[in-house]
């Protein structure tokens, strides 16, 4: 989809998909912290691949606002300067990537991000926090966040052992400026248009009610149960990529 006309065209099963596909993510991003992207952009690269990155990211900043407000308290903007500071490069080699990459590589590169991004949820790495491992992190957040929108990874290895809200509160954060930054280093590469905008109205609302339902029911549900189904989603849709 490289235009408006495009997705007019769409077939209505496709956006339906797309849909389910976002309220899907936006259901297991507030309920768990992040998830949108890593849900979100294997499956939406099979269903229609010109809706990665930028809609995600457009997204990813929507629901983050939307969580950011629940844990604001929670916020340490001292754990997450030097992690900023190294969005910075990081965000320049992701444009470069997304600009020199063939699709088919940057639809294998997506895989295996999404796949360190399952790994890195069950094995619960363990990292010193320091200057140095939050610019590195901010660095492969820049560069994952930048291709396909998954900036959350990285800053989850250094975050593992925190309470569950600290988490939520300083991602939610973190995506909220993070995102603003991609969105910026983005348009300068000319990969924004304003047809991603319109598009991204029709499915806000998938959106919000995936947001909406996850705010009412998520702290009922077994966090760990919701979080390994979704993660056996995203291997799947990351192993249909590479294959």
């Amino acid at each position: 989809m490289d235009s408006l006309l495009d997705w007019v065209n769409m077939p209505m099963s496709t956006w339906l998909a797309c849909a389910a596909v976002l309220l899907l993510g936006a259901f297991v991003q507030r309920a768990t912290g992040f998830g949108l992207a890593v849900i979100g952009a294997p499956l939406l690269l099979m269903l229609e691949p010109g809706l990665v990155p930028v809609i995600l990211v457009l997204f990813g900043f929507t629901v983050s606002l939307m969580m950011v407000r629940h844990y604001w308290h929670e916020v340490r903007l001292d754990s997450i300067g030097m992690a900023l500071v190294g969005r910075l490069p990081g965000n320049a080699l992701g444009i470069w990537l997304l600009l020199a990459a063939p699709m088919v590589i940057l639809e294998k590169l997506i895989a295996v991000i999404v796949l360190f991004a399952v790994l890195v949820t069950l094995c619960r790495f363990k990292l010193p926090v320091n200057r140095i491992t939050l610019f590195g992190a901010g660095v492969l957040s820049g560069i994952f966040g930048t291709v396909a929108a998954i900036g959350g990874p990285p800053m989850v290895i250094l975050m593992h052992g925190l309470p569950a809200d600290r988490v939520r509160g300083n991602l939610a954060a973190f995506f909220i400026l993070t995102s603003m930054l991609t969105i910026i280093t983005l348009a300068f590469a000319n990969q924004i248009q304003l047809w991603h905008f319109q598009v991204a109205l029709t499915f806000l609302p998938a959106v919000l009610i995936g947001n909406a339902v996850a705010d009412a029911i998520a702290h009922r549900l077994d966090r760990r149960l919701l979080q390994g189904a979704s993660l056996a989603l995203c291997t799947l849709a990351a192993l249909g990529l590479l294959l």
